[in-house]
């Protein structure tokens, strides 16, 4: 992972009051059946677990931020360490305050009791409304992400877990890659 050197952590689970800065979102808001919960654990991580419905065509859980100001204007994109499942999630961010629009996704694959550190270009992040692609999107603007969350879906019926350490971002380092490649 060359080039990606600064990093800051942007959501640490380890502080009491982060779990009253996250909302849950199951398609229960569409007739699904589908259930989860956010808990912080006493060893500083959140873990978001629940069940998968695909009844009355449903089929999605996720949690996100509540609205703020991130300030990711000089970062290149967003890390997260899991310990999962082996299960497909989503890392989803928003550029407005709305509850329901267009949000930016990236897709990550976890290992089953395993941590994983994964980097997300901000580049990666394809716009998407209601699971589907919006194509005539304007690309994502770091400087103007509001909510970050955490979907699964994608047709993974049945019990899900994915323990959160923390969510960052973070910024290339031109200096370090410029002398790493001159060192190669």
């Amino acid at each position: 992972m060359r080039g990606w050197m600064k990093k800051d952590i942007l959501i640490d689970f380890a502080a009491s009051e982060e779990r009253e800065n996250w909302e849950i979102i199951n398609d229960s808001v569409m007739g699904g059946l589908s259930e989860s919960r956010l808990e912080i654990t006493e060893q500083g991580t959140a873990l978001f677990q629940g069940e998968v419905s695909l009844e009355n065509r449903g089929g999605f859980s996720s949690i996100r931020t509540l609205s703020r100001d991130f300030e990711l204007t000089e970062y290149t994109g967003l890390t997260i360490r899991v310990k999962g499942d082996g299960k497909g999630y989503r890392l989803r961010v928003r550029t407005d305050n709305t509850y329901d629009g267009i949000a930016y996704q990236t897709e990550f694959r976890t290992g089953k009791g395993e941590w994983l550190e994964i980097a997300f270009p901000f580049d990666d992040f394809i716009p998407v409304f209601r699971g589907r692609r919006v194509k005539e999107a304007d690309a994502l603007l770091p400087s103007r992400i509001r909510r970050i969350g955490i979907m699964i879906a994608g047709g993974q019926e049945g019990p899900f877990s994915l323990e959160i350490k923390e969510i960052g971002a973070y910024k290339h380092d031109h200096l370090f890659e410029h002398i790493s490649e001159d060192e190669e």
